[in-house]
C-alpha cells in the first residue's frame, strides 16, 4: 500500500487497459481520477461505475484533442486535490484501415488519431508538469504500443501515433527530470478490450495468440502490474516495456 497518500489520473479509465491501470493504483492506495470521454457511448456510466465501486475516488471529463478541455481538467484536479502524483496518459483512438489504402486515410482521420494519441499525451504532461514536480518523485506512464515499434499495426495513423508517444516519453523524460519519471508500456494485441474488438474479430485475435511465444498476447493484469511497478520504481525513466506475449520475437 505504498501509494497511500498520491493522487493519480488515468485518461480513458472507463474500459479495459484503463479501467484496469485505475483498479489497481486504487489497490495500491491511490486515490485515482478516472478521466472519460464520450457519455454518449457508456463511458461516463462505466467511469462512474468505478467511483461507486471505490475503484476511484473522482471523474472527470475529459476530450484530449482539445486544449481547453485539458486545461479545465487540469484546473479541476488541482482545485479538488491539490496535487498530482502519477499520470497514466491512456486514452487513444483508432479506425482500421489497412496500410495500402492510402486514400481511405484521410487527413481528417489522421488528425484525429494524432490529436488524440500524441498531442492529447504531451498537452497533459505539459499541463500538469508544476503539479507533478512539486512534490517530487512524480511519475507519468504512457500507454503506447508494440505498433510503435514495426510497421505492423491496424493503420498507418496508429502506428505512427504510438511511434511518437514512445520517443515523446524519451523526450519527456529529459525534460522533467530529476523530479518527474517517465515512462511507457507497449502493449500488443490485447484480447477483449474496446479497441481490439473494434479492429479485430475474434479469429484474428485467436491468431495473434497462437502467433506469440508464450501462446497468448498481453494481458491486462500484466499491463496494469506493470504501470503500478514503473509508479513505484526510483531510478527508471525514459524506457519502454513490451507487453505482448513475444510476438514481436516471434516474428524474426
Amino acid at each position: 500500500m505504498d501509494l497511500v497518500g498520491r493522487v493519480a489520473l488515468v485518461t480513458g479509465a472507463s474500459g479495459g487497459i484503463g479501467r484496469a491501470v485505475a483498479q489497481r493504483l486504487t489497490e495500491a492506495g491511490a486515490a485515482v481520477i478516472a478521466g472519460y470521454y464520450g457519455a454518449q457511448d457508456g463511458a461516463e456510466k462505466a467511469a462512474g461505475e468505478l467511483v461507486e465501486a471505490g475503484q476511484c475516488a473522482d471523474l472527470v471529463e475529459l476530450d484530449q484533442r482539445s486544449s481547453a478541455s485539458i486545461e479545465d481538467c487540469v484546473g479541476k484536479v488541482r482545485a479538488r486535490h491539490g496535487r498530482l502524483d502519477i499520470l497514466v496518459n491512456n486514452a487513444a483512438w483508432n479506425t482500421p484501415i489497412p496500410f495500402q489504402d492510402l486514400d481511405a486515410l484521410t487527413p481528417d482521420l489522421w488528425d484525429r488519431v494524432l490529436e488524440t494519441n500524441l498531442r492529447g499525451p504531451f498537452l497533459l504532461a505539459r499541463g500538469f508538469a508544476s503539479m507533478l514536480k512539486a512534490e517530487g518523485g512524480g511519475h507519468i506512464v504512457n500507454i503506447a504500443s508494440t505498433g510503435g515499434f514495426v510497421p505492423a499495426a491496424s493503420s498507418i495513423a496508429y502506428a505512427s501515433s504510438k511511434a511518437g508517444l514512445l520517443h515523446l516519453t524519451r523526450c519527456l523524460a529529459v525534460a522533467l527530470a530529476p523530479e518527474v519519471a517517465v515512462n511507457s508500456v507497449s502493449p500488443g494485441v490485447v484480447e477483449n478490450t474496446g479497441m481490439s474488438n473494434r479492429v479485430m474479430d475474434a479469429e484474428q485475435q485467436r491468431t495473434a495468440s497462437e502467433a506469440s511465444l508464450l501462446g497468448r498476447t498481453a494481458q491486462l493484469a500484466d499491463i496494469a502490474e506493470q504501470v503500478l511497478a514503473l509508479v513505484r520504481s526510483t531510478s527508471v525513466t525514459g524506457q519502454t516495456i513490451a507487453i505482448d506475449g513475444g510476438t514481436s520475437l516471434a516474428s524474426h
